[in-house]
């Protein structure tokens, strides 16, 4: 299947006080990873698809993280994303966040695609057969 690359620069910031990038950030940077991933495939933007189709995003319901290698401020990453598995309602990414040609951390994501119900909650969806189409 379709894989995407999405790139980070590690700042300063990024990092704890031992120089090393702080793990929630790999989270942050996969998430925005997974959402470059649908718009690089030509699925709209959120805003439009919650207007047009009611989907409202692609909330997490499931990670397996692996970290491999540290990553410090100054490092270049690349996050290659790849959808694994387009199910009903869900569907599953692998993530695999490169150092050149090191592997620092992979991650796999199941994730739903949802809408708001008149409750206020959310509830899962069918994955709508536009976005099908354009995952292949």
């Amino acid at each position: 299947m379709k894989e995407v690359v999405y790139t980070i620069k590690v700042e300063f910031g990024d990092c704890d006080p031992a120089g090393i990038v702080w793990f929630p950030n790999f989270f942050r940077w996969i998430d925005a990873s997974s959402q470059h991933f649908f718009l690089e495939c030509g699925v709209p933007p959120w805003r439009e698809m919650e207007r047009t189709l009611g989907v409202i995003g692609t909330p997490l319901v499931d990670t397996r993280a692996t970290f491999v290698n540290a990553a410090s401020y100054g490092d270049t990453l690349r996050i290659h994303t790849s959808l694994t598995e387009l199910r009903g309602k869900s569907f599953v990414q692998h993530h695999r966040v490169m150092r050149g040609g090191d592997l620092v951390m992979q991650c796999e994501e199941v994730r739903v695609f949802a809408r708001r119900r008149e409750d206020g909650g959310i509830a899962a969806v069918p994955v709508p057969p536009g976005i099908r189409a354009a995952l292949g």
